[in-house]
């Protein structure tokens, strides 16, 4: 058995085997329990599970793989809250938490994390069938807000 050195330990072999393939334009999902990943994965893209796998943890591990794309606005998008959360005053410190990661990583304040005003649009960017969409969930633990 061959060893890669430096490649995080959480990445699996699918997952390591989708990022080899992204290019420009192409985008990666990375959901929590609440996100309908295996109904979005019926539309075309590929879905990739990560049980026991946080998504900050999941985050920090691609980045140090897959460089962030530079021909686009923002490389990184998070869904808004819904109105009744908003109206509840809920709050979401994991995206300080991604924020801080995609700095380390080179996002700089031009192409900050954006806020999708729709969920159905982070949905429609991965069901696009043109280009090669992964769907990375994490059944088993939903991210707490």
């Amino acid at each position: 058995m061959v060893m890669l050195k430096g490649v995080p330990r959480l990445l699996s072999p699918d997952l390591l085997f989708a990022l080899a393939k992204m290019g420009h334009g192409d985008d990666i999902v990375l959901a929590d329990a609440n996100f309908p990943t295996s109904s979005v994965c019926q539309c075309g893209p590929v879905e990739i599970r990560a049980d026991g796998v946080g998504v900050p943890q999941l985050l920090e591990a691609i980045l140090k793989l897959l460089p962030l794309d530079t021909y686009v606005d923002s490389p990184a998008t998070v869904m808004d809250l819904v109105e009744g959360d908003k109206a509840k005053g809920l709050t979401t410190p994991v995206w300080t938490e991604f924020q801080m990661l995609l700095s380390q990583a080179g996002c700089n304040e031009r192409n900050q994390l954006v806020i999708s005003s729709k969920a159905s649009s982070l949905a429609a960017a991965i069901q696009d069938r043109h280009r090669d969409q992964h769907c990375l969930s994490n059944p088993n633990q939903a991210e707490k807000r």
